[in-house]
């Protein structure tokens, strides 16, 4: 397996920025960590190795980015507009610079977003946000709205970056025609430490089809943990469904 990692200095963030590209060719899927975690973590809990058939077969070329939750959303010292100012300086590092980085890398104008957890809202997130760079999604055990790191605030930074508040009031044909041609899958477990997951992966079925935008939405058995090794079956799974 080809393996390549690339940092820049990020012009949008201030900082220094890396990222894992996994395979030489096929569709681009960009992989978003855990809460808190690293560009590392989708390799070294097993994911890679999981979607491995794909990327040796170049049909998937992943593409594991790094986070910053602990300067935005996990960061309890600043307030929740803070913090959602410091997600907006991310969300212009995906946009204006890691697309262009992967449109250049593998010459397919959109990619797929695709993380588990916390990784899972990211992706759901920037896909909702940026149709016109992503047309794919594999969204595994993630929340849709950020109550559980600002509770009830209701600054404009946490409501636009919160899918679950804006997708009931988006009505722009840009964002639902777009949306409504891409390829979305969410899946959860009904096991242990999923209830929260569960319900808003409930959640986020009825506002899609309130807004007629197809989607997969599975729930997995009772048996079927917050954990990486049902993680490990789940994103190989929906990549084989959607047809990468």
């Amino acid at each position: 397996m080809q393996v390549e990692e690339r940092s820049w200095y990020s012009d949008a963030l201030g900082q220094d920025m890396a990222l894992k590209v996994y395979g030489h060719a096929g569709r681009p899927v960009v992989a978003f960590p855990s809460q808190d975690g690293r560009y590392w973590d989708f390799e070294s809990w097993g994911m890679v190795e999981a979607c491995a058939r794909f990327i040796d077969e170049g049909r998937a070329r992943i593409i594991s980015v790094d986070s910053i939750d602990r300067q935005s959303w996990t960061n309890q010292a600043i307030s929740p507009a803070d913090r959602a100012r410091r997600h907006d300086d991310y969300d212009r590092y995906l946009a204006a610079e890691v697309v262009p980085f992967l449109r250049d890398l593998t010459g397919w104008e959109r990619a797929w977003a695709t993380g588990v957890s916390m990784g899972g809202y990211h992706a759901a997130n920037v896909v909702f946000r940026h149709p016109d760079a992503f047309d794919g999604l594999i969204a595994i055990s993630g929340l849709y709205q950020l109550g559980l790191f600002v509770g009830d605030d209701k600054s404009e930074g946490v409501y636009l970056n919160s899918p679950l508040r804006y997708l009931p009031n988006l009505d722009a044909p840009w964002y639902l025609d777009r949306l409504r041609e891409a390829k979305l899958a969410f899946v959860v477990g009904r096991g242990a430490w999923e209830d929260d997951m569960l319900a808003d992966t409930r959640a986020m079925r009825d506002v899609l089809a309130a807004k007629d935008i197809p989607a997969l939405v599975d729930e997995w058995g009772d048996d079927v943990n917050h954990d990486w090794p049902w993680w490990r079956k789940m994103l190989p799974h929906y990549l084989d469904r959607l047809g990468v």
